[in-house]
């Protein structure tokens, strides 16, 4: 079957959903049985999220060939089970640069290069080429909302789609606002007429509108936004809010819209299978215990910005059939005066990643508190190097242990940059040049992790070899290693050469585990990291014990 392509754009304003919406319908039409792949395509300038601040993007979320993208990814994987590429998310910025060193290659034979049709036949390029592999659909989201001008090549981009590829094998699916005035006790179709109307002047055409309304939308409210919106009465569908956004898929099933698009697409007709998805659902409505966990970073303003980590959490609850009441911390005001008071309570601690000075000193002071009093740790990145650092100072008693990205004249570098890395690392010159070129000293992507047996790690993961994604510049100082292991941290977890330590963990401690890498981006809600279940389960057990 040639491979069908669904256009999701959004409109009245951002923050509605589109990425879940997206994932969502991939997820509905993987369970009829079709191979389904997905595509971020993201206005702005910038050529990906790499250096952009987590407080205005949120995560910078990471492949397994390295490529820093768009958050969704990591709804698009976590929903699809299938791992993302570099293909699966563009911007603004990185297709500009691709016209622009062709043109100064001269490809373009000294031709005026414009943005119709040089800018949108690159758009077009880089869309057909996320079916690589023979997918059934491929679901395409537009960032950003209908009427912003940096969207307007990507809009102008899909439209000419439709006419290249023909009606059938073309979706267009419109994501818009319902809102629900309760002083009046009703549901206004206004907003999505207008944004319907922005899109339609631009020459595309919704099959589809799926309603963001935190109530369902009558018949009469579907029947209105049909009329004045020029869609079937049967393809006006309600996304109302849910409790948690692994209901959505079944939303949308209970609305129809899978079937919806596999009649306007002229898809095979199989009902979609979803037992593990209800499964999921009743887990998550119907848990059986509740634990607390604090997060204890410094970009805790802005949930976002530690997306899959949230999510990853979740998982680990499901596990056990657990809820896990997330607790937000700021790392900056933390202090050893307050840390017992901060973490009162508390059944588990975690200490994300993150770049920079500020907020470690707090991270270090929690983490010596979990330490102390046997409280469940997971470090994570950065984390799993605060984690070193406290116990080369406080356990080791090493003078002014650090980081060398904190304090570049340590006596004590217990984390140091590795100058010449991938030297260790043959593979990433081997496999991945591109990310040994472009992040300097930055290890990005997968990487594979040997595990040694008898561990808290090989306990979680049952296996000795696993690939893990990465996504820093600092590593653990090898030259302390038998220090470390002498005094109780163990290192579980190492590369193939040995020259990079992945996972370390405390002899004694009820769990207390760090990791260099960033195992939330591989949890799935159907397939839990296991580093996680094992994390809630220790947290479980602390609580329990009382």
């Amino acid at each position: 079957m040639k491979t069908k392509f669904i256009f999701v754009t959004g409109g009245v304003l951002s923050s509605l959903g589109k990425g879940l919406a997206a994932a969502s319908i991939g997820a509905l039409l993987q369970a009829r049985g079709l191979k389904v792949t997905m595509q971020k395509l993201d206005p702005y300038i910038n050529v990906d999220p790499g250096t952009m601040n987590p407080f205005q993007h949120g995560e910078v979320y990471v492949t397994d060939d390295g490529a820093e993208t768009d958050l969704d990814l990591g709804h698009y994987e976590r929903y699809l089970n299938v791992s993302m590429s570099q293909r699966n998310n563009f911007t603004s910025g990185s297709i500009y640069n691709s016209v622009i060193t062709k043109e100064r290659r001269g490809d373009y034979l000294g031709g005026t290069v414009q943005v119709i049709p040089h800018i949108t036949d690159e758009i077009k390029s880089v869309i057909l080429g996320v079916a690589q592999n023979d997918e059934d659909v491929a679901l395409i989201e537009i960032g950003g909302t209908v009427g912003d001008i940096e969207s307007l090549p990507f809009l102008e981009a899909i439209r000419q789609l439709r006419s290249n590829l023909g009606k059938d094998n073309v979706l267009y699916i419109h994501l818009t606002l319902v809102p629900y005035m309760r002083a009046a006790g009703e549901l206004k179709t206004k907003p999505t007429q207008h944004s319907v109307k922005e899109l339609r002047s631009i020459g595309i055409q919704p099959d589809i509108i799926l309603c963001r309304s935190e109530v369902d939308l009558n018949a009469d409210i579907k029947s209105k936004i049909a009329l004045f919106c020029n869609v079937d009465e049967d393809a006006v569908f309600t996304a109302r809010d849910v409790q948690s956004i692994y209901e959505v898929p079944l939303a949308l099933y209970e609305e129809g819209v899978d079937q919806k698009i596999a009649i306007l697409l002229r898809l095979p007709a199989k009902n979609a299978v979803l037992p593990q998805w209800k499964d999921l659902v009743d887990k998550l409505r119907h848990p059986k215990d509740e634990v607390r966990i604090a997060i204890v970073g410094k970009y805790v303003d802005l949930r976002e910005s530690y997306k899959s980590l949230h999510e990853a959490l979740i998982h680990g609850g499901v596990c056990h059939k657990s809820a896990v009441s997330l607790e937000y911390i700021n790392s900056e005001e933390i202090t050893e005066q307050n840390v017992a008071q901060k973490l009162a309570g508390i059944h588990g601690v975690l200490v994300p990643g993150g770049f920079g000075t500020r907020g470690v000193e707090g991270k270090i002071t929690a983490i010596r508190y979990a330490r102390e009093q046997n409280v469940p740790f997971f470090g994570i990145c950065l984390g799993m190097q605060c984690a070193v650092i406290e116990f080369g100072r406080n356990v080791l008693e090493l003078e002014r242990a650090n980081s060398q990205e904190f304090d570049p004249t340590t006596p004590n570098p217990v984390i140091y940059l590795m100058a010449e890395w991938y030297d260790h690392r043959s593979q990433c010159v081997q496999k991945r040049d591109m990310n040994c070129a472009k992040g300097g000293t930055m290890r990005l992507g997968a990487y594979p992790c040997l595990i040694k047996p008898g561990t808290m790690a090989h306990a979680a993961y049952q296996v000795e070899s696993v690939e893990e994604r990465h996504r820093h510049r600092y590593e653990f100082n090898a030259a302390y290693a038998q220090a470390f292991e002498q005094a109780g941290m163990l290192l579980s977890g190492v590369s193939p050469d040995n020259a990079l330590v992945e996972i370390v963990e405390l002899t004694g401690h009820p769990w207390f585990v760090g990791c260099q890498f960033h195992p939330e981006f591989k949890s799935r809600p159907l397939a839990p990291h296991p580093l996680f279940c094992d994390f809630i389960g220790a947290s479980l057990a602390f609580k329990n014990k009382g």
